[in-house]
């Protein structure tokens, strides 16, 4: 396990961005002098407090399967893949929501795109091509997605047409079970 490097960080950086609208939470000091950071296992990125990463530094790094909360994967191209691991991190802060009926959360958890049939609410000024949070209408954070419309677009569409493109959803626990936490 070894810190992000410039480039590294700049990328996970860049696509939390994408999502959340405060960054400096991510990184600020805690109460207790404490303070959370990213460290790389096998392409995974992880938030980890610091007390613990120190902690972790006599595990090698074979025999170390997970530390924290993997937030993603840097792909071989340098590319960074957020996880549906990230979402309890993401949701807190994020900038653009869209809460989906009952009816839409099933076929949402299954994998589909969100339609605006689905869509109970959505925040405002929502561009096109931006990172949202996807919620139940009882706030339960579901996933995340890019939005495939801006807000005052998505309201001339029709009922059948695509407003977010689901980037990852909870039902990913159960559908990549056995490879969402593998090393590879």
């Amino acid at each position: 396990m070894r810190p992000l490097t410039d480039a590294e960080m700049k990328v996970v950086l860049d696509k939390l961005a994408n999502y959340m609208s405060d960054l400096k939470s991510l990184i600020a000091p805690l109460d207790d002098g404490d303070r959370y950071v990213f460290r790389l296992n096998h392409s995974r990125v992880y938030y980890v407090r610091l007390s613990i990463a120190n902690l972790a530094t006599s595990i090698s790094r074979d025999a170390l399967l997970s530390l924290g909360t993997c937030l993603g994967k840097v792909t071989k191209t340098g590319k960074f893949r957020l996880h549906i691991t990230a979402l309890p991190i993401i949701a807190p802060g994020a900038r653009h929501k869209i809460w989906v009926k009952e009816n839409g959360a099933q076929p949402f958890l299954y994998g589909s795109n969100v339609v605006k049939a689905h869509v109970g609410r959505w925040s405002e000024d929502c561009p096109e091509h931006q990172g949202c949070v996807v919620y139940s209408m009882s706030d339960i954070p579901l996933g995340f997605g890019v939005t495939a419309r801006s807000t005052t677009e998505a309201r001339r569409l029709d009922p059948t047409g695509i407003v977010c493109f689901r980037q990852s959803d909870c039902g990913e626990y159960l559908r990549d079970e056995d490879t969402l936490f593998a090393g590879n």
